[in-house]
């Protein structure tokens, strides 16, 4: 019986201590990762640098395509009255011509993607770098992002980080990450 007492006297002893622990104020933040990267200056630069580096490639291969567009119909129109030669050596012009558009259009989407993943890789540290510093500065001890069930507004940082965000831009030209 001595020994149950002493156990009770032990558990209580250890739950009234384990009280304050409970009691301390834990905070936690969470973020709308995908809203933050939508919203945010540095990634409508991004998207604008993208642009304006392929633009010049996205331009070449319309004008390969007006070009077979072209060929295509001058065979159509033509084909009745051409000589067999002339008639082949267009075919295999225009054979040629969409074999190239294809691997013009491969290379230039596979460049895209590499780029585009470079630019979204910085976007993302940056991202993550101004989430760690605003959890810092207001003391924060837990900040979660996607896959949250549900997170109140109470503890939603997306703004505050989306005005950390707009507040460090400074739109140049040269450099669409700042």
């Amino acid at each position: 019986m001595r020994k149950t007492w002493i156990h009770y006297f032990l558990l209580a002893l250890f739950l009234l201590s384990a009280v304050p622990a409970v009691q301390a104020e834990t905070r936690i933040g969470f973020v709308n990762i995908s809203l933050v990267l939508k919203k945010a200056p540095q990634a409508d630069a991004a998207r604008q640098k993208l642009e304006n580096e392929f633009a010049p490639r996205d331009e070449k291969i319309v004008a390969m395509q007006k070009k077979l567009k072209q060929l295509e119909e001058e065979l159509a129109r033509d084909a009745d009255i051409m000589s067999d030669e002339v008639r082949k050596k267009k075919e295999r012009q225009i054979v040629l011509e969409k074999r190239e558009i294809e691997r013009t259009r491969e290379e230039f989407n596979e460049d895209l993607n590499i780029r585009r993943n470079d630019e979204l890789n910085r976007l993302q540290k940056l991202v993550y770098d101004t989430i760690v510093t605003l959890a810092k500065d207001k003391n924060y001890d837990l900040v979660v992002g996607d896959n949250v069930i549900y997170a109140a507004e109470s503890v939603d940082l997306s703004e505050q980080v989306l005005e950390r965000l707009n507040a460090q831009y400074k739109p140049n030209p040269g450099n669409a990450q700042n």
